[in-house]
């Protein structure tokens, strides 16, 4: 895979973890200059359950990323829902799409992840039929940005979201583009999707082959371990856990043969900081370098 720009892989957590908070620290603009103290250098801005923060205090945690030179991505609400039947709903996801490129603006976040749909009453043909249709009509509203409408693979069965779905939907504009969650691929294969590093690789090659290298290279990842049944996934846990994966080895060692530079953001279970860490020691001991 051809490497595009001079860069390494960053890692962070997604949201504030239980160390933050045992650290003594309350508020999220405080979170930056932490988050560098620790060693991490990537943070995602969560709202999933929609944006409650104004948005002087955006700002504010903004330029405190810049200056502890931390990357900012920003989780948009879960009630997006880009393949809802009902029309209205997804006129809705628009606005909240929209709301949320506003306050990724005043992050200084280059990403937003939207999660892509539901096909639990419908066909998987029809519900990719009304997400693309939602993102096209989104691209009118919101064409305009620099900050990347990242979509999200999914860990439910039900939900819209294999690779292949989302490298689909991708395709509708250069403003969209991938992000990987490979605890949420790993559980609605219900296990076993990522036994070594060439299953691993896989997903860098296949995202290259269809939509460019730049796109691989890039790549903004979620990473956690996943409990799962078989409707796929059912809870986040952390590291600790030894029995349900995905393990991250693998993916450490990808990195390295590949070539590539993701952003790496843990969801963990209240220990995102701390397995943020342990994947970036992991991804030095394979070989990366600082």
């Amino acid at each position: 895979m051809k490497k595009i720009f001079a860069s390494r892989p960053t890692f962070g957590p997604g949201g504030n973890s239980d160390s933050f908070k045992a650290a003594g620290k309350k508020s999220t603009l405080e979170a930056p200059e932490w988050i560098r103290s620790i060693g991490l250098d990537a943070y995602e801005f969560e709202a999933g359950r929609g944006i409650n923060t104004n948005d002087a205090m955006l700002a504010a945690i903004g330029e405190e990323a810049r200056r502890n030179e931390i990357l900012m991505s920003f989780h948009a609400p879960y009630f997006i829902s880009l393949s809802s039947v009902e029309e209205q709903k997804r006129t809705n996801s628009i606005e909240y799409i929209r709301r949320s490129l506003h306050a990724a603006s005043l992050l200084g976040a280059d990403t937003i992840v939207i999660h892509t749909g539901s096909a639990a009453t419908i066909s998987r043909d029809e519900a990719m039929r009304l997400a693309a249709d939602t993102l096209e009509r989104n691209l009118e509203v919101n064409g305009d940005t620099d900050v990347r409408m990242g979509l999200e693979t999914m860990g439910k069965i039900n939900q819209l979201g294999t690779l292949d779905e989302v490298l689909t939907l991708c395709k509708i504009s250069p403003k969209y583009c991938p992000v990987v969650d490979f605890g949420h691929l790993n559980a609605r294969g219900v296990g076993g999707q990522f036994p070594d590093c060439d299953s691993y690789r896989r997903v860098f090659d296949t995202i290259a082959n269809a939509l460019g290298d730049e796109y691989a290279y890039n790549l903004h990842c979620h990473f956690s371990k996943i409990e799962y049944t078989a409707k796929g996934e059912k809870k986040h846990l952390t590291f600790a856990d030894s029995l349900y994966g995905p393990e991250f080895d693998g993916l450490a060692e990808a990195i390295i043969k590949e070539g590539v530079a993701p952003r790496i953001i843990s969801e963990s279970d209240g220990t995102q900081s701390d397995d943020a860490l342990t994947m970036k020691a992991m991804w030095l001991a394979a070989g990366g370098k600082e």
